[in-house]
């Protein structure tokens, strides 16, 4: 299982005090020497962390791979074709949010994801989808034609009663083995953390994990070199 590191709290340090540092697009390549097999950022229509700057930088430096997370907006959409990264995870948004609440509600979006799905991957993007771990949600997201499924763990992560822990888990697992069944790449992502990550590696259809709040939060403490390195042995059990 590889990890990628998602840097938009880097952006939210900066952003505390509107001013230039702690630069996002640095910490992206300490991840990187660290470890790190892909970068993670969310441009938010409120640009409240992560900004056009940034992205456009991130596009020229980051080596292993760039994931833009973002909504399914033309102009997030314009944004992607223009910057080309190799990864792009459309994920459902709300400006009241403090971050994201859930995965996307395929039903209602179903045909409107399949236009940007389209659009994207005439530029040879490749395309990620933040669903929910709900059985449904796999066939409509092979529908749409996306390429990855993004399993939403946050209820995971949240859940602390043993036996809720145990069937969040089994969904998640039931999931990934569903979807890897009819072709699609599954990664995982949201609220994992140092603790919590260490049964993902029970499940082998979880090829990548995305993880942001928790390195950058143990990054505070011991530095993000070596808070990148703890989560590489925990994620391959290396």
């Amino acid at each position: 299982m590889k990890l990628t590191v998602n840097i938009d709290h880097i952006a939210t340090i900066r952003e505390a005090r509107g001013e230039i540092e702690p630069d996002p697009v640095i910490a992206a390549g300490i991840c990187e020497l660290a470890g790190a097999e892909g970068i993670v950022c969310h441009l938010r229509e409120d640009r409240r962390h992560i900004n056009d700057r940034d992205v456009r930088l991130l596009r020229e430096v980051v080596r292993t791979k760039l994931d833009l997370e973002m909504a399914a907006t033309d102009e997030m959409v314009k944004i992607a074709c223009d910057i080309l990264p190799d990864l792009v995870t459309l994920v459902p948004e709300n400006r009241k949010e403090l971050t994201t609440e859930g995965g996307l509600n395929l039903s209602i979006m179903k045909s409107r994801l399949s236009e940007v799905i389209d659009e994207l991957k005439s530029k040879d993007i490749l395309v990620s989808l933040f669903i929910d771990p709900e059985p449904a949600n796999v066939d409509k997201a092979l529908e749409a034609g996306a390429d990855i499924i993004e399993i939403h763990t946050g209820k995971y992560a949240n859940t602390f009663e043993e036996k809720a822990l145990i069937n969040e888990l089994a969904k998640i697992s039931t999931v990934s083995r569903m979807a890897s069944e009819i072709g699609l790449i599954v990664t995982a992502g949201h609220g994992l953390n140092y603790n919590n990550i260490l049964p993902f590696r029970n499940i082998p259809e979880i090829t990548e994990v995305s993880i942001g709040h928790a390195i950058i939060s143990r990054a505070v403490f011991t530095g993000l070199n070596d808070a990148v390195k703890d989560m590489v042995k925990l994620v391959s059990g290396i």
